[in-house]
């Protein structure tokens, strides 16, 4: 089954072939990083008139270097939500039209369960059940999933996401946008242990995370020592991360023990950070728990997840109507 995914939910449009849920054919996404630089974060209007230019484009090229044409698709998958509610509506309104003219089945996915499936778009995938660690820009959670259709959410973050704490924390530091790279770069010349900030764990029998302590806990430091923080950027950034880091990969660690899980599965963007792909693959190793991690080409956003998991959809007979709508926020 060929399968064309559209993805639109924040400031990359995406679109990709896939073949039966596994075989990239082709994965082309524009990113808007120079758009929004400038403001240190998105800004929801312009993310939407820029999908609007990109959509058309973005999927031609994906046409192109799957070497097929449309009338060769077999069904359509296009994400959603959650995600931001006017980017969403340009690819799902696309995605709906183009199934529409083409006379194809088309589904909507939850495009937190697309990262879920970014992990069986490349060899050595986790078998079932497993633990799925997404940590993102707007969403983190773990989750145990059992089957491609049966994902069960353990706990989420009750304020910040992880990724939104590294964008903010890199604003705080004047260091740019995105975040998580700059922070990821510049905490390698840092020494983690030099700078001791708070670990959130809430409820230590439970899986929910919070990441806004941690982030009123660097713009305090940064308020009292004023005149030389900057001298100490490398460490503030490598004690800020490893404090991120330490909590989530003790829940993943914690939630694959309680499930009795000899798997996790690291996605979402943040996965792409080079301290908590160590740490968890390290943390992991001493309970022998694998750690399957995407390549940071499906870390991020794209449409290969969405039309991986659209496809399960399809088998299973889940298909969209025309009344059907996006949604900002996983209900």
């Amino acid at each position: 089954m060929l399968i064309l995914g559209i993805e639109s939910s924040c400031d990359e449009t995406a679109a990709a072939v896939v073949e039966n849920g596994t075989r990239v054919l082709s994965s082309v996404v524009a990113s808007q990083v120079e758009v929004h630089h400038a403001y240190g974060g998105v800004v929801p209007e312009l993310a939407s008139r820029k999908h609007i230019e990109a959509i058309v484009p973005v999927t031609s090229q994906a046409l192109t270097e799957a070497h097929i044409s449309l009338g060769e698709l077999d069904a359509l998958a296009v994400t959603r939500g959650p995600g931001l509610v006017g980017a969403l509506l340009v690819g799902f309104s696309f995605g709906k039209a183009c199934a529409f003219s083409l006379g194809i089945p088309w589904v909507g996915v939850n495009h937190l369960e697309g990262h879920v499936h970014s992990v069986f778009l490349e060899g050595d995938p986790p078998p079932f059940p497993f633990i799925a660690l997404l940590v993102s820009g707007g969403h983190t959670g773990i989750y145990h999933v059992t089957a491609p259709m049966a994902v069960e959410l353990m706990g989420q973050t009750r304020d910040d996401a992880a990724g939104e704490a590294f964008d903010k924390v890199s604003k705080m530091l004047d260091l740019g946008y995105p975040g998580g790279g700059m922070i990821d770069h510049i905490a390698k010349n840092g020494d983690p242990g030099a700078i001791r900030f708070p670990r959130s764990y809430l409820d230590r029998s439970g899986f929910d995370f919070s990441f806004s302590g941690i982030k009123t806990a660097v713009q305090r430091y940064i308020a009292k020592h004023r005149d030389d923080y900057q001298k100490r950027i490398g460490d503030i950034a490598a004690g800020f991360q490893e404090a991120v880091v330490e909590v989530l990969t003790d829940k993943a660690i914690e939630a694959a023990s309680r499930k009795g899980c000899r798997h996790i599965a690291l996605v979402g963007g943040v996965a792409a950070n080079s301290r908590l792909r160590e740490k968890l693959r390290q943390h992991a190793a001493e309970y022998s728990v694998k750690v399957h991690i995407p390549s940071h080409k499906f870390c991020g956003d794209n449409a290969a997840m969405i039309a991986a998991a659209g496809y399960h959809y399809l088998k299973a007979g889940i298909v969209a109507q025309l009344k059907d709508d996006a949604f900002s926020r996983a209900g």
